[in-house]
């Protein structure tokens, strides 16, 4: 498998949350279902790293990530997990869906872009930078944020933007551990695990009767083992062979396969701006993803 098809995998996970909600249709706040998410979700990858056991070679790296200790980027993974549940639902009820997923969604890659380059020395290369720019144009014609004219709220958009930050928090942190030899499904074992410990007391005060139907809990089910504990391990695979960066623009590709499942499965429509949004975010995928050449030989 090819490291970008992992995280396009891992993406389409991820694209399934919506379409799972909506035909669950629970009595339960989004908040308390990300929790229950991020409680078996957690846990399950908690278990597969411990299942696959072997200790983390810890090589010296450099930048400032580099003279942090291991739990410390941990903690700092963990804590990006668990925010940005909160923030992502507080900037959308802000703001309304649309304008909080575009700014959370197209802050994410963004964020992770700087915080690469800045404590990790690692400046994005020029397809990329040209990818993520055409994918957020992309994700703005999907969102219908242009035929809504909806006015932005100062709050809502910083949580939205403190969304985009805590996903390039496990990014870049994710990232780190593994370019220190820990193997994928530990660190993201490690991180969710400990995301997973603080999320189960504070899914307990939000009252989870919910979770008693055998629609709340086939909803947990669905989004706790294939929208965190399969997708994060394609994920954490990707991000093992890939730049943090690239696998923030790919995973852009949530947007396009949730619309399209919205479509086929939810019986939605989509008007023409959508429509161009899903073909301007495909292309960015297919710029980030084609194959550079060898250059040509002159012949003289």
């Amino acid at each position: 498998m090819r490291s970008w098809s992992a995280v396009l995998l891992a993406a389409l996970c991820f694209a399934t949350t919506g379409t799972a909600q909506a035909l669950a249709d629970v009595d339960a706040s989004p908040l308390a279902v990300g929790l229950a998410r991020v409680a078996l979700g957690g846990g399950l990858l908690a278990l597969w790293a411990l299942r696959a056991r072997p200790a983390p070679a810890d090589r010296r790296t450099t930048g400032a990530l580099g003279r942090m200790p291991s739990w410390a980027l941990v903690a700092v993974g963990a804590g990006g997990v668990m925010a940005y549940q909160p923030t992502f639902f507080a900037g959308t009820s802000a703001n309304g869906v649309a304008v909080g997923t575009v700014v959370a969604l197209g802050t994410a890659p963004v964020a992770t872009g700087l915080a690469d380059a800045l404590l990790r020395r690692r400046a994005p290369s020029r397809r990329w930078t040209v990818s993520t720019a055409l994918a957020i144009v992309g994700l703005v014609l999907v969102s219908g944020v242009l035929d809504a004219g909806a006015g932005l709220g100062g709050a809502g958009v910083l949580w939205s933007v403190a969304a985009g930050a805590s996903y390039a928090g496990y990014a870049v942190t994710g990232k780190e551990l593994l370019d220190r030899g820990w193997g994928s499904g530990v660190v993201m074992g490690a991180m969710f695990g400990a995301a997973a410990a603080v999320a189960l007391p504070v899914l307990a005060l939000t009252g989870p009767d919910w979770l008693l139907g055998t629609r709340g809990l086939l909803l947990v089910v669905w989004l706790g083992v294939v929208t965190t504990t399969v997708a994060y391990l394609l994920f954490g695979w990707g991000l093992a062979r890939l730049p943090a960066t690239t696998v923030a623009t790919l995973t852009l590709a949530e947007p396009l396969c949730a619309a399209v499942l919205g479509v086929l499965v939810l019986d939605e429509r989509l008007d023409a701006l959508a429509s161009l949004g899903l073909v301007v975010i495909a292309g960015a995928l297919v710029v980030l993803t084609a194959p550079v050449g060898a250059p040509r030989a002159v012949r003289v």
